[in-house]
């Protein structure tokens, strides 16, 4: 399917895919953005989104995994701080850490040594950043407050729903197994299960293939900049989850999506 880059107000690319008879969804007039829950629903309704087409029931939600279901964080920190301590610097604090935490390796080693792909030495660095969290994967990570209550009122309604993550299935498969989660998403698609990872929209557009489930009927919740613009891409609505850790680059307003939610259990009522 074909698809294109398209520059919106802020200064990030979103790709849009171009559909016959459709619009590209980051095209469309801007609605009366939210301003409370009780807002929320009146611009909404009960199960309807306010798409540029004609308005369509959300039949899947798919999550993002760092940052929007699990708290992470402190388990890739550590993994982080182990690499500096090593190399006779200070630990960086778990607050610090957070703003990148949904970036990755790649994320976290800019921040902690300035080093990035393509640099002497990142590979090493990188494997062994790797090696060091695998061995400590979930031993301070849960779910955030308020994300396992969301994920059986999901069903409970027989919405299905599934994880769309950039982590490589080394750690995703393990780490849902650790959770508890292993058994009951509808799907999960880590990062290399697809040509291209977040911000493309491949990994959503195979998620909802697995699901046999129209991307216009999906939403997606995501904490990151990427989440947005691979959501917008593949013709899906994205909600941003403000709780994550959202990174420290822009302004999560600034993404392009329309809807932002303070707490898990708040997108219950865009279903």
């Amino acid at each position: 399917m074909p698809w294109s880059q398209t520059r919106t107000s802020t200064t990030s690319w979103h790709f849009a895919l171009e559909k016959p008879g459709r619009h590209p969804i980051n095209a469309r007039p801007e609605p009366p953005f939210r301003r409370s829950a009780a807002r929320r629903r009146v611009i909404l309704g009960a199960q309807l989104f306010d798409f540029p087409h004609d308005p369509v029931m959300i039949k899947a939600v798919l999550f993002d995994l760092d940052g929007t279901l699990a708290n992470t964080a402190p388990d890739l920190g550590n993994a982080l701080n182990r690499q500096r301590i090593a190399r006779g610097l200070s630990p960086l604090p778990l607050e610090t850490i957070r703003t990148e935490a949904s970036a990755g390796a790649r994320g976290l080693l800019g921040l902690g040594f300035n080093i990035k792909p393509g640099d002497a030495g990142y590979d090493l660095m990188r494997a062994e950043f790797l090696d060091f969290y695998e061995e400590r994967l979930c031993h301070d990570t849960s779910l955030f407050p308020g994300v396992a209550e969301l994920l059986e009122q999901l069903d409970l309604r027989g919405l299905p729903w599934g994880i769309v993550t950039n982590k490589p299935a080394r750690f995703t498969v393990p780490l849902l197994q650790l959770m508890g989660l292993s058994d009951r998403p509808a799907c999960v698609v880590s990062g290399g299960d697809t040509p291209r990872s977040k911000p493309y929209p491949d990994p959503l557009l195979k998620a909802s293939g697995v699901m046999a489930i129209d991307p216009a009927e999906c939403i997606y919740l995501g904490d990151d900049m990427r989440d947005v613009q691979a959501s917008l891409a593949a013709g899906m609505e994205p909600v941003i989850a403000k709780y994550g850790y959202l990174g420290s680059v822009s302004a999560p307003e600034s993404w392009g999506a329309r809807y932002l939610i303070d707490r898990p259990g708040e997108l219950l009522s865009y279903l």
